[in-house]
């Protein structure tokens, strides 16, 4: 890929990275540091502790050890993906030699719960599966050439009974075990972070509920409790329950992660729980302590906003998959988008709060891959796909992303994002400390690209902070972070918000950066309205407010762009014109890159395609910060 004057972009950025890292001397990532909760430090945070630089890696990864992905052709265990996230070569589930082209700072490897490592425990014959006469069943039939007819009765039977026919806990602990001795084995406090976790997959009549749990834990207290799964229970307050007794048992910590509200089918953020009753501030206090934060971006699309939700954001139809649910059975009305979308949730939040004394969706937002084939690949030049079927080939852009019960329902796999990438805010790179920032809702989402991206809230920053050395340090003492909430209003002030991003230094220069404000009038009514703060190249809003597009020099035959446009970074002080100190609000940022090649376009030069009109060749990769909220009380 084509890119211009780098090195000179990269010396030139260094005043910035010093001013986002908030200190003149190199801080060493391997130091071990404390990082105090948003709640223990108030407003004025120590400036000796505040996180230094964001961390990036996956919250989402799976294995051979779903059963969804090592039935349906993946080879590659947790230890493979754990070492090529680590930066190691591998050889892909196709055969494919396979690399990032930066190691990641973290991973976490989130295989589904339910009939963990099935595959593998086919593959090898394992006795503790050939006990069980379901399993030693399908394990003959993998054996006898029907590995194909052995998946489609699995998932069949996972999705319309939703019945363990195995239902061995031997089994899973067997697995489990496996899956945290791959994790304690490549945990490199201080260089590289393997979390344990898992992904607890309710789908309700097709409708995605997924959440990936996350433990702050070694081996010795996540080993004493097994995963919870569908085949518990697909009500996310039995997994809450679960949680809880994790806690209490272990005096460990867990979260939960929830993902893909856009295909949910309206219910990942519904207008009541799944049991069908109203929400009430014991239920919101306790959603939004056991989910601090969701995952806004994936392949399977981005769950930001919705064009027929947020009509006048231009940037709102990006990656949007809205055909139907996840299980390919019903399409999405629009009156289900209000509870697929992130950005609703966080207005609707807001007016149950102003409602019951609560807000259930108090969230901040990360980005993951999701991938089932153990390598976690973000970049479009070096994209794996989502599963084996979307590995490199010449004909992974027309196979179905997802299987569909309604053939008419199918998303196929060119409509697939490359994407996307947690970045969290620490002091170091450990469970403890990565942890503590993902409760604290300390973190932002990327598409792909490791852009360095701060979001301060306060009520006395001034235009000159921007310009400051230790930008970070002025905001942690004069605000509080994404994630945080501001304290009440001084009378006469608007709140102001300090912002900066730093370009990815192997990637394309940014277009803009703007502030996404949500909030809720007395009558309970939502509202939302983006505001572009920043911008590059001069360019002058025109006479509707609209700033003009960045422009384009992507060239899609040869896959090339130049960095002749936009700028390597961008900083500002904001402060909202419309702020009503009455109404409760919620401000995030979002980050645009200029236009790049997307990954089809790659695929189409390597492999000399002519692909259908429909099928973008382009992208704006962008960011998305965890939001910082007012509440008037």
């Amino acid at each position: 890929m084509q890119r211009t004057k780098i090195t000179i972009m990269l010396l030139t950025a260094l005043p910035l990275m010093t001013a986002l890292n908030g200190c003149s001397k190199r801080q060493d990532a391997d130091e071990p540091q404390v990082m105090k909760s948003v709640e223990e430090t108030g407003q004025n945070a120590n400036a000796e502790e505040f996180p230094t630089r964001p961390f990036f890696g996956d919250t989402h990864l799976h294995t051979s050890y779903s059963a969804d992905a090592g039935m349906a052709g993946a080879k590659l265990g947790p230890e493979e993906a754990y070492r090529f996230a680590m930066g190691e070569e591998v050889t892909s589930n196709t055969g494919q030699p396979a690399k990032l082209s930066r190691p990641y700072d973290f991973l976490v490897v989130a295989d589904h719960s339910e009939n963990l490592g099935l595959a593998p425990m086919i593959a090898s014959s394992d006795p503790v599966l050939l006990k069980n006469p379901t399993g030693k069943r399908w394990h003959d039939m993998v054996k006898a050439g029907k590995g194909n007819q052995a998946f489609g009765e699995w998932i069949s039977n996972g999705s319309t009974t939703g019945k363990d026919l195995i239902n061995s806990p031997e089994m899973m602990q067997s697995a489990w075990n496996s899956i945290i001795k791959a994790a304690e084995k490549y945990n490199q406090p201080g260089k590289f972070t393997a979390f344990i976790g898992y992904e607890w997959t309710s789908t309700p009549d097709g409708n995605n509920m997924h959440r990936n749990v996350i433990y702050r834990d070694g081996g010795d207290k996540a080993g004493q409790v097994l995963p919870f799964s569908a085949y518990d229970s697909q009500d996310p307050e039995k997994l809450w329950t679960w949680m809880q007794g994790y806690e209490d048992k272990t005096g460990g910590k867990v979260l939960a992660i929830p993902h893909n509200g856009n295909l949910s089918g309206g219910m990942m953020w519904a207008a009541q729980t799944v049991s069908g009753k109203p929400y009430d501030r014991a239920y919101a206090e306790l959603r939004a302590r056991r989910e601090p934060i969701i995952e806004v971006t994936q392949p399977k699309g981005t769950s930001e906003a919705h064009p027929a939700l947020s009509p006048s954001d231009e940037f709102a139809n990006f990656e949007v998959w809205d055909k139907s649910n996840l299980g390919g059975n019903h399409p999405i009305g629009k009156e289900a988008l209000a509870g697929s979308y992130a950005r609703e949730a966080l207005k609707n939040g807001l007016a149950y709060e102003q409602k019951i004394g609560a807000n259930p969706f108090k969230f901040g937002m990360v980005g993951s891959t999701d991938a089932h084939t153990g390598l976690s690949t973000v970049d479009e030049d070096n994209f794996f796909g989502k599963t084996t079927t979307t590995e490199p080939s010449a004909e992974r852009w027309k196979h179905a992303a997802i299987p569909a019960m309604k053939p008419e329902l199918t998303t196929y796999g060119w409509a697939l994002g490359a994407s996307g990438l947690a970045a969290v805010w620490a002091r170091e790179n450990t469970r403890e400390s990565l942890f503590e920032a993902m409760e604290r809702r300390e973190v932002y989402g990327t598409t792909g690209p490791r852009m360095s991206v701060r979001l301060f809230g306060g009520w006395d920053f001034s235009n000159d902070d921007a310009q400051s050395r230790e930008l970070a340090k002025l905001g942690y003492a004069k605000g509080v972070p994404m994630g945080g909430t501001l304290p009440k209003a001084p009378a006469g002030k608007a709140p102001t918000f300090l912002l900066a991003a730093m370009k990815d230094a192997m990637g394309a220069n940014l277009d803009r950066y703007q502030v996404v404000k949500g909030w809720v009038d007395a009558a309970g009514k939502t509202h939302e309205k983006v505001y572009d703060v920043v911008w590059s190249d001069n360019r002058k809003p025109g006479a509707d407010g609209r700033l003009p597009a960045v422009g384009n020099t992507v060239d899609a035959v040869n896959v090339t762009y130049t960095n002749t446009i936009g700028a390597a970074e961008l900083k500002a002080v904001w402060a909202d014109p419309e702020f009503d100190p009455q109404q409760r609000a919620f401000y995030y940022g979002r980050v645009l890159q200029i236009p790049t090649p997307r990954w089809t376009a790659f695929d189409a030069k390597r492999y000399a395609l002519k692909l259908p009109k429909e099928v973008p060749m382009t992208v704006i990769e962008r960011a998305y910060t965890s939001p910082i909220w007012y509440n008037p009380q």
